[in-house]
């Protein structure tokens, strides 16, 4: 069976454990001041349950100390004006020292007996330390046991103690007892009402029941102690605190102090996920914008490829009936003999002439789609792109970067969205990034529109090209076989021949054009779409960033307080 030294040492390793992962947890989301605070809390896990005397200047906190620890010795330096500027720390040792920590602390060795069960912290008066608040905070409170609070028994009201009190029991939840010193300073019914004064006063700040003693290190020191009160407090402590108790209880306090180590990171992190999520939504929203208008772009490009095959469909079919009752054998026989008296034109010259009507309806009813068409995609895209542009300006913002924790994320997510904001509006602006060289240029009409264009606005103009490019060379495509088989026409010419060469020409044509309109103008869309999504790239790669580092905290953390509550009685 384990010796009980053995088993809180045991229980002590695992809570080291926590105390590392914890510190991951802290670093990972840059939280320096909690950083500190858990190296400390990591160095004192072994220490002796702690003390902290906290209280005004000439409160009679050194008194107080000396009266405590018994001794008739002054082990903390009593003087009419204050001395005491630097925390001082009392723990056992073998003879007595002092070891200067830095210029705000300094730790005193003394071979007292009952600091082998605690250690006592004497810190400077609350109306004269504000300078150095952090120091005791981070370097005390977080692992202290308990917190003391002297007053001077003629006046327990003084604000700036109360304020301390404040921030002690908001930040750390430190169990604390209330002391009234120098009670041999006023007459016992005035040291009741101040008595009941700090007790309602404590009640009012949320401790359920305040424990108050009044006490006089005079009285005590000149060996009064039947009526110093410091029988009362002793007992206090040795009922609750020292006897073996020591160890366990300030075992459960640091598991406890963890516990609200971990709350406080939560809270923490609240504002930062909070921004996370705002963001995650933003650019959710964002894709969604960019999505529908690309969904509506392929429709008013579908939209374009049918009107365009309703319009070619309507002249060809048009010149196919032309061309049957044209090349009938009674129309050629009858045009062959009137041609050679000069009555009308010859056969060749008809063709031509179809051929030439074929050419001009074609181009001008093509033409017209087109650039009705056109304006509709274009708009499409261009409206895509203000959106987003729109969108990126009244992004929402809860993190910022004078956070008292966070402000590094914060400025870093603000360059990032500004760069973001930046680079797009001038990525709207700027005519080559909606120019495809590969797609125009066969269209020499090009370099004077690109002069003179910008950004979304030389769309239109592209969009014009790639579809006349397409459409043009499917048309003159057709135009070539028909004139080829026109060209080769004679009387002696199987004329259902003709005819169904020429519709296959026609058909091959429509197919090509179907095809080439559509996905030209789809490709050119989507690369557009692609381009406006790349500048979010750095956008993204933050998100994914936060997001992770979202996840691993939670994760960390949920096993942290599992391990934790195992822990707790």
């Amino acid at each position: 069976m384990k010796s009980i030294n053995q088993e809180l040492h045991d229980k002590i390793g695992k809570l080291a454990i926590s105390v590392d992962k914890l510190m991951e947890v802290t670093l990972e989301v840059g939280h320096e001041k909690l950083e500190i605070t858990l190296a400390e809390l990591r160095s004192q896990l072994d220490a002796p349950f702690t003390f902290v005397i906290v209280g005004e200047v000439k409160s009679g906190k050194s008194s107080f100390i000396n009266a405590l620890l018994d001794t008739d010795r002054e082990i903390c330096k009593v003087a009419p004006s204050p001395m005491t500027d630097t925390i001082q720390q009392l723990v056992y040792g073998d003879e007595e020292r002092i070891e200067i920590i830095n210029p705000y602390l300094k730790k005193i060795y003394q071979p007292e007996e009952i600091l082998r069960e605690i250690a006592i912290v004497d810190t400077p008066g609350t109306n004269t330390i504000v300078a150095h608040h952090q120091e005791i905070t981070e370097k005390f409170i977080p692992y202290s046991d308990l917190i003391v609070f002297v007053f001077e028994a003629k006046n327990p009201y003084r604000q700036s103690s109360w304020e301390f009190f404040d921030y002690i029991n908001a930040e750390w939840h430190r169990k604390i007892i209330f002391v009234l010193q120098q009670k041999d300073l006023l007459p016992e019914a005035d040291l009741q009402i101040n008595i009941e004064g700090v007790i309602q006063q404590a009640k009012k700040k949320g401790i359920i029941q305040p424990k108050v003693f009044a006490v006089s290190a005079k009285l005590e020191l000149e060996d009064y102690h039947d009526i110093s009160g410091f029988k009362e407090i002793k007992k206090y402590i040795f009922d609750n605190i020292t006897g073996g108790k020591a160890p366990e209880l300030k075992f459960q306090n640091n598991v406890n102090t963890l516990l609200t180590i971990s709350a406080k990171l939560d809270d923490s992190m609240k504002t930062r996920i909070r921004q996370y999520e705002l963001d995650v939504r933003f650019r959710s929203e964002i894709r969604e914008l960019i999505d529908t208008q690309h969904q509506k772009t392929e429709k008013q490009i579908h939209v374009l490829a049918e009107n365009l095959l309703d319009s070619y469909d309507n002249i060809t079919r048009q010149k196919l009936d032309d061309l049957e009752e044209g090349l009938s054998f009674v129309n050629v026989l009858k045009r062959s003999f009137s041609s050679i008296f000069g009555k009308e034109s010859s056969l060749k010259e008809w063709l031509a002439t179809q051929a030439t009507d074929f050419e001009l309806k074609l181009n001008t009813s093509l033409r017209d789609k087109l650039q009705n068409g056109i304006i509709d995609v274009a708009e499409n895209i261009q409206t895509m792109g203000k959106l987003v542009d729109n969108k990126l300006r009244y992004s929402e913002t809860i993190l910022k970067n004078n956070d008292e924790i966070f402000a590094d994320i914060a400025e870093r997510r603000i360059n990032v969205l500004k760069d973001l904001q930046q680079s797009f509006s001038q990525f709207m602006n700027t005519a080559e990034n909606f120019y495809d060289e590969g797609m125009v240029s066969e269209s020499s009409k090009m370099t004077p529109n690109l002069a003179t264009g910008g950004g979304v606005a030389i769309v239109g103009v592209i969009l014009a090209a790639v579809a006349q490019g397409a459409v043009f060379d499917i048309t003159g495509g057709v135009l070539t076989a028909v004139g080829v088989i026109f060209a080769g026409i004679t009387l002696g010419l199987n004329r259902n021949k003709v005819i169904r060469k020429f519709e296959e020409e026609i058909v091959k044509g429509r197919s090509k054009m179907k095809e080439e309109v559509t996905e030209k103008l789809t490709d050119y869309t989507a690369r557009i779409k692609h381009k406006i999504e790349s500048n979010f790239f750095e956008f993204d790669q933050m998100l994914d960033r936060e997001g992770h580092t979202i996840m691993r905290v939670n994760k960390v953390q949920h096993e942290i307080r599992e391990e934790l509550g195992s822990m707790k009685e």
